[in-house]
């Protein structure tokens, strides 16, 4: 039951991500002192109103589509360039291995959190910068997880007859290789949409994520603690989608990873 429940739950995130916005029939940056901190309920307002009588459902909308593009967009990026790189050095071995692999251990090394923090002030938050930094966290990653399944594939008998046929360096990585390590790749890059979200989040509630006015989860959550003695809800609300989503996706990632990891199906 989970493995049909979790991809049906995470494919609605990413609808209300990508509709949610065009059906919520208010603007998320249209505020209306007359009607700020509009009870959960409200007949015009689902969700109420914050601070400035803007729509929290509005805002909790526009915010899901800021925050699974951001998330996605850094996904890809450290998925291909990881990959790239826990390939190469999987598949050169020598030299070339040592020095990617123990490039990738020094970026293990290093806080994210903090890393995340000090580029993202230097730099100015914005929408490129959070997705250049999410993926520079991720990279090493998909790295690991890529140059392990090689190590295993490179040694499988299809690829050592590429080899010996002399089939090019290019068209046995792309051709043979990669299609056999993209089940935990993808697995992975679940696990990393998670991460990214809780990272962008926590940002946002720093005030280095998504510029305000703009809606992001991280930044409702920061501008509802002001009121959370006397509307909570400003607060919780933000919060429940931030932790349910990344939940959905966590547990998403682990089920992919249990149903094609070879050794969680003999174990069971």
């Amino acid at each position: 039951m989970r493995r049909y429940l979790l991809p049906v739950l995470a494919s609605a995130f990413v609808l209300f991500a990508i509709v949610g916005p065009l059906l919520v029939p208010h603007d998320p940056l249209a505020q209306n002192i007359v009607k700020r901190f509009a009870p959960l309920g409200s007949p015009e307002h689902l969700l109420g109103t914050d601070n400035f009588g803007r729509d929290v459902l509005a805002r909790i909308a526009a915010g899901a589509q800021v925050e699974l593009f951001t998330a996605v967009s850094a996904t890809l990026l450290a998925m291909t360039f990881g990959v790239l790189i826990g390939m190469t050095a999987a598949y050169s071995r020598g030299p070339t291995e040592g020095v990617l692999m123990r490039g990738v251990d020094v970026m293990l090394s290093i806080p994210p959190l903090i890393l995340a923090l000090l580029v993202v002030a230097a730099l100015g938050p914005s929408v490129p910068t959070l997705i250049g930094v999410l993926a520079l966290l991720f990279i090493p990653g998909f790295a690991r997880v890529a140059y392990g399944q090689t190590l295993e594939v490179r040694n499988r008998q299809f690829v050592e007859a590429a080899i010996i046929f002399g089939a090019p360096r290019r068209s046995i990585i792309l051709g043979q290789i990669l299609p056999n390590i993209m089940a935990p790749v993808l697995a992975q890059a679940s696990l990393t949409i998670a991460s990214a979200i809780l990272v962008g989040s926590g940002l946002g509630y720093l005030g280095l994520g998504i510029r305000p006015p703009a809606p992001s989860w991280g930044g409702m959550v920061a501008d509802g603690q002001r009121y959370m003695s006397s509307h909570p809800m400003l607060m919780i609300v933000p919060g429940i989608f931030v932790v349910s989503t990344i939940l959905i996706f966590s547990a998403l990632g682990d089920t992919l990873r249990a149903l094609w990891d070879p050794r969680e199906q003999r174990s069971r």
